[in-house]
């Protein structure tokens, strides 16, 4: 057994291949910033993204495994501090073309082609996605062939904290949520255990997280095919054996409360039913509390795009998202969440519109108003979907 690593220990993202019994290689990919949860940075997204096409055109990569490193998150979200400094230049440069803003226009279309990327990846993709994932995490999980959980494992949708809404596709993921409850997922922010995660689709395999050095040396015993269709079986093989079986999280015990308030076709009605929810338990009582004080922007933003998205292939969703993104970015409450949550850390964000009586569908156009044609959207190569794995 060999393994060659491709970078230094004190790299953004590690990257290392390891041969198995015959030969074929393992491409292991660990994003290595675990003081900020592993967060990604435009330069962690740059440098996946080179290193998938590399491993995508060598003929001895069987495989490509994304884990994190540290022991408390996969992936927390993106790089929210950067973004935030880009957004008070561009606000104070007094342009109105949200264009303008060079680093937000970089990071959400390297962070969305990667995504892409994987979502269409040729060959199978193992994301051990241990502790929290969010946000760009769920980027880069979402699209995995083999995704995995643990029995630490939080997935979550939290961006109505923050003024965002659920991007990096996750207006096409939350779409295929049984029961609506994508959107009970995107207004709350409620998180999901490894029962859930795998019930809403978010992940297929349930594994101790003890097991993942078992599963990684199990990679390298076996017979890797050249066939990348016989090797997606035999990863699958190879992840039922390892797996197990997780109990049922509170998104299905109370799945057909959360079905119920989703019912309605006026968000206003859906808050309103979220609001009067009487049964108690921690899990709804976070989530009532969760959308009563997050953005009411953000709210209407997340109702809109799972409305117009609903019938769009994944490619027409991230360049969608990514002109609603940088609209949040110029316009929208997205800065005043990162201020009042991780800059002045005040907890008290002023959010405009203050209530979602304000967030009316008149206002809420102005965020789907591209400044290009179709045909010059900086996405407008990212993909036909031919080969989407969902």
């Amino acid at each position: 057994m060999s393994s060659e690593t491709l970078n230094t220990t004190d790299a953004p993202v590690l990257f290392e291949e390891r041969a198995s019994s015959n030969g074929r290689c393992i491409g292991i990919a660990t994003l290595n910033a675990p003081k900020t949860l592993n967060g990604l940075s435009l330069e962690m997204t740059r440098l996946l993204d080179a290193q998938l096409h590399a491993w995508e055109s060598d003929a001895a990569i069987a495989l490509v495994v994304l884990q994190g490193a540290g022991e408390k998150a996969f992936c927390a979200g993106g790089d929210l501090h950067g973004l935030y400094r880009s957004m008070l230049d561009y606000r104070a440069s007094g342009s109105h073309d949200i264009r303008d803003n060079a680093y937000a226009s970089n990071f959400f279309a390297v962070e969305y082609r990667l995504d892409y990327h994987i979502h269409t990846y040729p060959k199978p993709v193992l994301c051990w996605g241990h502790g929290i994932v969010m946000g760009g995490g769920i980027g880069l999980m979402a699209g995995a062939s083999h995704r995995v959980v643990t029995e630490r494992s939080k997935l979550a949708f939290p961006e109505i904290t923050i003024g965002l809404y659920p991007d990096v596709g996750g207006s096409w993921l939350l779409n295929r949520v049984p029961d609506r409850a994508g959107l009970f997922l995107a207004l709350t922010g409620a998180p999901l255990n490894a029962g859930d995660a795998i019930h809403a689709g978010l992940a297929d395999w349930s594994v101790l997280e003890e097991q993942r050095k078992a599963v990684l040396d199990a990679l390298l015993d076996m017979p890797w095919s050249d066939d990348a269709a016989t090797s997606h079986t035999q990863l699958s093989g190879l992840l039922k054996q390892h797996a197990s079986t997780p109990g049922d999280g509170p998104l299905q015990r109370y799945r057909a409360l959360v079905a119920q308030v989703c019912t309605h076709e006026a968000l206003e009605l859906i808050a309103a039913s979220v609001a009067n929810i009487e049964q108690y338990d921690p899990w709804l009582e976070t989530a009532k509390q969760t959308l009563a004080t997050g953005a009411p922007s953000s709210a209407r933003l997340a109702f809109e795009l799972q409305r117009r998205t609903a019938s769009m292939s994944l490619a027409n969703v991230f360049r969608l998202e990514y002109l609603v993104s940088l609209q949040c970015a110029a316009y929208g409450d997205f800065a005043e969440g990162i201020r009042a949550l991780l800059i002045d850390k005040d907890r008290q964000p002023r959010w405009r519109p203050g209530a979602l009586a304000e967030a009316s569908h008149a206002w809420v156009d102005e965020f789907f108003l591209a400044p290009w044609l179709d045909s010059e959207h900086p996405l407008v190569n990212l993909g036909n979907d031919v080969d989407a794995r969902r």
